[in-house]
């Protein structure tokens, strides 16, 4: 597939996926959405693929928000309609993938940017990043889970403040509330991303898929997380990889991970 608004490089196992809309500030648009969707379950199916990086064109933003123009006329149905297909399309889709997915947030990541690096696994950020959830500001709220994220990642009252305030906060307020792991000069950005992946494409990725999907269970309406964890522990025991990791250490090697 040929993309418009987004880019895709790949590197030793790891895939690195820039939004590619400067003159918008790189914000989601329907169009990027879809394609953003269609990257990250192409990449998935490859098992050569261990790791993906998120990033935005540009020296300004990760991604600035929604694209408002395309919503500013819809009524209650489209607006209901236009979230729920976000967030299954994109943003869920982002949490729940196999793969861990890595966020460099350079510059601004407001609304939907912010909501889009709060559903990858890990965010680093650039010491000139800005981040917020300014919908309020517009008569609305965030509607790519921005409201169950956020306070997830930073409690509850520090995340009502965030979002009705519409205000943004520094890279290092940031850091300091637990909404990103790391701040890093601007130009290490994607230096320390790539290191954080190469750590981690090391490990086994059956293991990895396991255990993001044992994580996320702690934060799913009706799912107990001990228990997904229990199964997801059990299954790992069925795995090819299990095998050999437990070998190469008897034998005192390095693994070779399939991801069987």
């Amino acid at each position: 597939m040929s993309y418009q608004n987004i880019l895709i490089a790949k590197e030793h196992n790891i895939a690195t996926i820039t939004i590619n809309r400067p003159e918008k500030l790189n914000a989601l648009n329907k169009v990027t959405i879809q394609e953003l969707h269609h990257a990250f379950s192409t990449l998935e199916s490859h098992r050569d693929i261990r790791a993906i990086i998120l990033k935005g064109s540009g020296d300004k933003a990760f991604v600035a928000g929604a694209d408002i123009a395309e919503f500013a006329e819809f009524s209650i149905e489209e607006g209901i309609q236009l979230s729920a297909q976000g967030q299954e399309t994109l943003f869920n889709f982002v949490e729940n993938l196999r793969v861990p997915v890595i966020a460099a947030i350079n510059g601004f990541a407001l609304g939907g940017g912010l909501e889009l690096a709060m559903a990858c696994h890990i965010r680093v950020a650039s010491e000139n990043a800005k981040m917020g959830l300014p919908e309020v500001s517009l008569g609305v709220i965030p509607g790519y889970g921005g409201t169950q994220r956020l306070p997830q990642l930073i409690g509850k009252g520090r995340a009502l403040e965030m979002i009705l305030t519409a205000g943004m906060i520094s890279a290092e307020e940031a850091h300091r509330e637990g909404l990103v792991n790391h701040v890093v000069k601007q130009e290490d950005l994607l230096s320390v991303c790539n290191e954080i992946a190469q750590k981690m494409i090391k490990n086994s990725p059956a293991a990895i898929a396991m255990a993001i999907h044992a994580v996320n269970a702690n934060f799913k309406e009706g799912e107990n997380g001990f228990e997904t964890e229990i199964k997801s522990f059990g299954r790992c025991f069925g795995t090819e990889d299990f095998k050999e990791g437990t070998k190469a250490f008897l034998e005192k090697r390095k693994a070779v991970f399939t991801g069987e």
